[in-house]
């Protein structure tokens, strides 16, 4: 490598710290704002999306636009989506869930905001979760806005596509499954019961937006918060990076728990690289004891 390179690297290099560090950091900056991704679910059978590099694991998923005017794409979406239900439908919280909901009882939360759409911090008892990308719970009509319980969704899909029921799959981080039947042209795709109109889950596909709301709630917990820590995620896309970036601009910290490289790295206070459920039941533990 040459030395350029060489220190391009050092520099981008955030400082790397332990648990005892964490503690610390949290004991002088009492209120989070916490940001989670795909890394804190994977301890629940839901696997992340990216490497420890940031690359994608498999394809890219769905894009918004595909969706919407292809068909056949909508086809190949609910049938992985079908597959991948059952997996996500029984995923349950992990340590470093029921860890933050123990925090924000604590009162060291001042918000809980996640990029995941698997419900798994309301299950372990937090509060007030600002979920970024929706919730795959809901499934919501682009034509005239009549929302549906994707479990009843589920039942249908089964229902009309029994050849494609009993599959099995590797699932996917999106709760769909890396499924590639040969023939989809029978497929057939869920409708508004109401009606007959497309219906998508109520999550933001990629090349989708945010909505301004959801951005505008976590700013304004942002500027209550002492520091930002984020937590399993890479920070890849940007509806998560947007807010270390805030952060930064407005002279908070921004400290993460993750085991491979972030965007926001050179942007980072401290780096814990450790699995984040037992990061985060010894930070809740250490910060009981400190007032037990």
């Amino acid at each position: 490598m040459k030395p350029d390179a060489a220190a391009l690297l050092a520099a981008e290099a955030p400082p790397h710290g332990d648990v005892d560090d964490l503690i610390a950091f949290v004991r002088r900056h009492p209120r989070l704002l916490v940001l989670t991704g795909a890394g804190i679910s994977t301890d629940s059978g839901i696997p992340g999306y990216r490497d420890a590099d940031g690359n994608w694991r498999a394809s890219t998923p769905i894009q918004h636009r595909e969706f919407i005017e292809s068909h056949a794409r909508r086809q190949r979406y609910w049938a992985r989506s079908m597959v991948g239900w059952p997996i996500m439908s029984r995923a349950r919280p992990n340590d470093a869930h029921r860890a933050l909901a123990r925090l924000q009882q604590a009162g060291h939360v001042e918000a809980l905001v996640t990029q995941n759409v698997d419900g798994l911090h309301q299950a372990a008892g937090s509060a007030g979760v600002i979920e970024l990308h929706g919730s795959l719970a809901s499934v919501v009509c682009l034509d005239c806005g009549e929302r549906h319980d994707r479990a009843e969704i589920q039942q249908e899909l089964e229902a009309a596509n029994p050849a494609i029921a009993g599959l099995s799959a590797v699932p996917s981080a999106d709760g769909d499954a890396h499924l590639e039947p040969e023939d989809l042209h029978g497929f057939a795709v869920p409708h508004c019961r109401r009606c007959a109109g497309i219906i998508k889950p109520d999550v933001v596909f990629f090349g989708d937006s945010v909505p301004r709301e959801r951005v505008a709630a976590v700013h304004e917990s942002l500027a209550r918060a002492d520091a930002l820590l984020v937590v399993g995620s890479s920070l890849m896309v940007f509806s998560g990076y947007r807010f270390c970036i805030a952060a930064t601009r407005a002279g908070k910290p921004v400290v993460a728990i993750n085991l491979g490289r972030t965007r926001a790295d050179p942007l980072l206070t401290m780096k814990i690289a450790a699995p984040c459920g037992a990061t985060l039941t010894r930070l809740d533990a250490a910060l009981r004891n400190s007032f037990a």
